[in-house]
């Protein structure tokens, strides 16, 4: 395992690829003047839900430790629009983030769509399906050397979300929002159904853990660390009943019967089915199986 300190010359770029992917924060801001910046940030997440509050962290310029414009309206108009990217607006997204000269408008360059905020001065950004009016709470100064960071703390006032994100039900459709995040040097990463996948939050039920596992189960060269996750996160075995149901299915017969006397061959075959299963996300039918 290859060892890195922060001092090392490579350390920084390789932890943008390691910590990842990352939301981006595309931030419009205002000067006093009424000059509008819009510029996006990789170094971003919720960090609160009441109050509801966001973080990112505008760095310092790698070459000469200046600060970026985002920052200094911040410091100037304590307000802020967050709007999240999608994947039709994410080339547009990267030409914001071109450093132009103080006073030069990133929405015109970039080809995106102003439109009033309701309670804070910067505008938002019409082709984003999230906008987040926000103001600022805290920044925070993490050094004055080139790449240190600007903890910006922002609360949000308002969030505007729009309807075709939305299932009949009320909720939002994951799939539709189409976010992307960003990854190391060139890379993003774009949030489809294809790659969506839902994990049972635990705090549902205490299940009874990995370290209760039988160890034929724990210990398997079949079951990966998902499996076990998965198995361990139930509160109760399935009781004998059950598992004497599954034993009289024709198809398990005929596999019990198979294997007579070749304990390890069946132990094998009933953990790929046992895998199957739980890849399905049929737990408590995978555990009926392990338990024959």
């Amino acid at each position: 395992m290859k060892i890195l300190k922060p001092e090392m010359i490579d350390f920084d770029t390789i932890l943008k690829y390691a910590i990842a992917p990352r939301p981006i924060c595309f931030a419009s801001t205002v000067d006093q003047k009424g000059n509008v910046n819009l510029s996006p940030f990789s170094y971003f997440n919720i960090v609160s839900q009441h109050p509801a509050i966001c973080v990112f962290s505008p760095l310092r310029r790698m070459r000469d430790g200046t600060t970026k414009h985002t920052l200094q309206n911040l410091e100037e108009v304590k307000e802020l629009v967050i709007n999240i990217v999608n994947y039709n607006m994410v080339q547009q997204q990267s030409l914001a983030s071109t450093e132009y000269e103080k006073g030069i408008n990133e929405f015109v360059k970039a080809g995106f769509t102003a439109i009033p905020s309701l309670v804070v001065r910067p505008p938002r950004v019409r082709e984003s399906p999230v906008q987040l009016e926000c103001k600022v709470q805290e920044i925070i100064s993490l050094g004055d050397t080139p790449g240190a960071g600007n903890m910006v703390l922002a609360e949000i006032l308002l969030m505007h979300i729009k309807d075709d994100v939305f299932d009949t039900d009320g909720q939002i459709n994951q799939a539709k929002l189409d976010l992307v995040a960003r990854l190391g040097g060139d890379w993003y990463c774009r949030v489809t159904g294809v790659n969506l996948f839902e994990v049972p939050k635990p705090l549902k039920r205490r299940g009874i853990g990995v370290d209760q596992l039988p160890r034929h189960i724990r210990y398997s060269n079949i079951l990966t660390g998902n499996h076990l996750g998965l198995l361990g996160n139930v509160e109760h075995l399935p009781d004998e009943r059950a598992i004497d149901a599954l034993r009289c299915e024709p198809e398990i017969q005929e596999l019990l019967n198979t294997f007579i006397g070749d304990r390890t061959t069946l132990e094998t075959h009933l953990h790929q089915r046992a895998a199957a299963l739980l890849d399905r996300g049929e737990v408590i039918q995978a555990w009926k199986l392990l338990l024959l």
